[in-house]
């Protein structure tokens, strides 16, 4: 598949599957881990609601975050930076499925010190199997992919994007959202990004910001529109949820042989 193709595949599975990704209505789902700050959000401030989203999105914000909180090997060591993460709940892939979702990198920091934000697919265990988008601002404004960080492999539309250059009002920010630590500061936007699943497995998302050297200003990231072919990938239950659903199926069936 040729990356203008992507662009198109990932753009029309956000939009017409907009109806069944809507998975942040609700608040959090149960199920998805916080290390830090994490929430969600209708539209607040310069951020808007995502495309093929519904009416409320979630975010990370390293306000609030914790040490620790980062990508391995990338920016200041761990103790040094507050973070924060947020992840999926286990969820079933195939090889060749459509991974689709929308981002918004937002950030008061656009210095030589910024923070920086990544979007993973992790496996069950926790091990990454992609790094699936970056953003951090470059001097020049540039946010995505990120300055001086890796590259993630979801194709991205627009490609890339930078911040707009406007102090980002944005609650998640904190006392940060109306300040601005060097030009160029803002938000780049909602990015549509799209990935096709390499191999099946049992996966999580994880949605991250941190600081780079310091905890100066602060950065969130917002994302929503999480679709597997155009629909939000379902939860697989847990031991205990699997135990009781078998249980409630027995009763079911009893009830029923009882009618018969």
């Amino acid at each position: 598949m040729t990356t203008s193709m992507r662009y198109v595949t990932a753009a029309a599975l956000l939009l017409s599957g907009g109806a069944h990704a809507q998975i942040f209505d609700g608040g959090i789902p149960g199920g998805w881990q916080c290390a830090g700050s994490c929430g969600t959000a209708a539209e607040d401030g310069v951020v808007t609601l995502a495309p093929g989203g519904g009416n409320r999105y979630g975010w990370v914000s390293n306000t609030g975050g914790v040490p620790g909180v980062r990508l391995p090997g990338i920016g200041a060591p761990a103790d040094s930076a507050a973070g924060s993460a947020l992840r999926s709940y286990v969820f079933a892939a195939d090889a060749g499925q459509a991974l689709t979702f929308a981002f918004n990198y937002v950030t008061t920091d656009g210095g030589d010190f910024s923070d920086y934000g990544w979007i993973r697919l992790l496996r069950e265990d926790g091990s990454q199997a992609a790094l699936l988008a970056t953003a951090r601002t470059s001097p020049g404004g540039g946010a995505v992919p990120g300055f001086g960080m890796p590259a993630g492999v979801a194709a991205l539309s627009p490609p890339s994007a930078t911040v707009e250059g406007i102090v980002p009002h944005w609650s998640p920010l904190g006392a940060d959202a109306s300040s601005c630590y060097v030009e160029l500061c803002g938000q780049t936007g909602w990015i549509e990004a799209a990935w096709t699943v390499a191999a099946s497995g049992r996966y999580r998302l994880e949605f991250g910001v941190v600081n780079w050297v310091d905890n100066s200003a602060d950065t969130g990231l917002a994302f929503d529109a999480i679709a597997l072919d155009g629909t939000a990938p379902p939860p697989i239950p847990e031991p205990r949820a699997w135990a009781m659903l078998l249980a409630g199926l027995g009763v079911t069936a009893a009830v029923a042989r009882r009618r018969g």
